[in-house]
């Protein structure tokens, strides 16, 4: 009996975990607006409440991957898309690698298969939620367990349900955007987050620990004005120092790498198509330049961060072969941990800054490190970003119905066909060949690229490169997806080309 039989047998079982019903009728678009809309206040109300019980000296192992996680560190979103994200990930290994083999259009298939991810969602939020508080990571508040004088365990086990509870929310509030709103709610809520820190991250003007300017560039910059004198700012170490520490580096960093990806988001080959029973109608197929949006790059970071994790759970417990990290966080600071570890700065590539206690506050930890190994993280970093774009686009689209075989069908039902060519779904099947797998892998290495080159740089908020790219993306393909709504609603011929009716 192999996988597809056994996830063919359990469905009656997985067919028991609730979910949000799809609707029976064409929603309106004032109606999905609002649910979207909803749904993004509720999600803002939640990253503001926090888990009761936890204790202050709590790790978010998460922190450097927070941006894209969503979620908030210390509220009952801590686990923000993380399950999902990894749920996906091994999905796409899964069927990548063929052990998972169902035909996803096939609507008994693709129950199965859909069935099977949200339970394995709701495995994932278990398993990311528990080792945390298991390897001391999120800690019980022992002054509030002596108080309402219950032990620690306990305290322990309310934190672990609370977490739970918030990965669930995020799962069905997730499913309500999908089904009932516009677009999909991991992207609203990765879009919402990373906007947040960005508007934060210009903004703010608390000076954080361990610094001495003001965390967000505008503040930082007006003291920077306001108290060196301007003799040292025209000189080369004072415009280098405005570049880098003053936050200016990462503001036209951050507006270059908006452009690029508006740019490449626009960026297609149109494949004209006519209607067979309607004469004269007629539209357009697009092929994106980045036909597999960035999505394939946060499948690349939560793989990242999963086996970071991993090593710093190994390294609680004594196992410090893959490496040491720094005491107090979950930043690794040397061995197969630190080369595995994100680039998010120049703070952690250029030597001089990595070294330099009076910029880093943990330089003491990298003071003996060889120059060598500190560009091998970077190469590392590359390497990764870049081929995992590539795997994880080639993944996504064979998976998620992108493939020519699946979009050349999707065509034929729909009525329509490629001028000049016969009404056949495998000569369109052939002709989308020509475009669509070249695309994918030219995509995927270009959005590495991009996101390599906003690491390297520097973002506003520090929101990292990869959060950039999806912020940008993400904004552009809801402002289509308005737009296509709108256009919907204004001409309701277009929603049966289209299939939603």
């Amino acid at each position: 009996m192999d996988v597809n039989d056994i996830l063919r047998k359990l469905q009656p079982y997985f067919e028991r975990i609730p979910a949000v019903e799809r609707p029976k009728r064409h929603v309106p678009f004032k109606e999905k607006f609002a649910w979207t809309i909803g749904i993004l206040l509720l999600y803002f109300f939640l990253t503001n409440v926090p888990v009761f019980g936890l204790s202050p000296q709590s790790i978010d192992i998460f922190a450097q991957y927070r941006a894209f996680f969503a979620g908030a560190a210390g509220s009952i979103l801590a686990l923000g898309i993380g399950p999902i994200v990894t749920a996906s990930i091994i999905l796409q290994l899964l069927v990548g690698a063929g052990i998972i083999s169902l035909d996803l259009t096939n609507p008994d298939d693709r129950a199965a298969y859909e069935d099977f991810q949200r339970f394995l969602v709701f495995v994932m939020i278990a398993l990311e939620a528990a080792p945390q508080i298991l390897g001391g990571f999120l800690k019980p508040n022992l002054d509030l367990a002596h108080q309402l004088g219950v032990p620690p365990g306990f305290l322990a086990f309310l934190i672990f349900l609370q977490l739970f509870i918030g990965g669930v929310l995020i799962v069905y509030m997730d499913e309500v955007v999908s089904k009932w709103g516009i677009g999909s709610g991991v992207s609203l809520f990765i879009l919402a987050s990373i906007s947040q820190a960005m508007v934060i991250g210009l903004f703010n003007w608390v000076i954080p620990k361990h610094s001495r300017l003001p965390a967000g560039v505008f503040p930082r910059l007006f003291y920077i004005f306001t108290h060196y004198p301007m003799d040292y700012l025209l000189s080369l170490n004072g415009l280098i120092f405005l570049l880098v520490d003053g936050g200016i580096l990462a503001l036209i960093t951050t507006a270059i790498i908006i452009l690029l990806v508006v740019f490449a988001e626009g960026t297609r080959v149109e494949i004209p198509l006519a209607h067979t029973l309607v004469r004269g109608a007629r539209g357009r197929f697009p092929i994106k330049l980045i036909y597999a949006s960035v999505l394939p790059m946060i499948f690349v970071r939560a793989l990242q961060a999963n086996i970071v994790v991993l090593g710093l759970i190994l390294y609680q417990h004594g196992i410090t072969f893959l490496g040491e990290y720094i005491p107090g966080t979950a930043k690794p600071c040397s061995g197969l941990m630190y080369l595995l570890s994100p680039v998010r700065s120049p703070y952690d590539w250029v030597p001089a800054l990595v070294k330099d206690p009076t910029r880093n506050p943990y330089a003491a930890y990298f003071a003996n490190m060889p120059d060598w190994m500190i560009y091998l993280h970077l190469l590392v970093d590359a390497t990764i970003l870049i081929v995992g774009g590539i795997l994880f686009a080639i993944f996504w689209v064979e998976t998620s119905g992108m493939d020519a075989k699946t979009v050349a069908e999707q065509i034929a039902k729909s009525g329509l066909q490629i001028p000049g060519f016969r009404k056949n779904p495998k000569i369109l099947e052939k002709f989308l060949e020509r475009y669509i797998p070249k695309v994918t892998v030219i995509g995927g290495a270009a959005i590495g690229v991009l996101t390599l080159i906003a690491n390297i740089l520097g973002t506003v908020g520090r929101v990292s490169g990869t959060g950039l790219l999806l912020a940008v993306s993400i904004a552009y393909q809801f402002y289509e997806e308005l737009t296509r709504e709108q256009l919907t609603e204004m001409h309701p011929m277009l929603r049966k080309l289209l299939g939603e009716e």
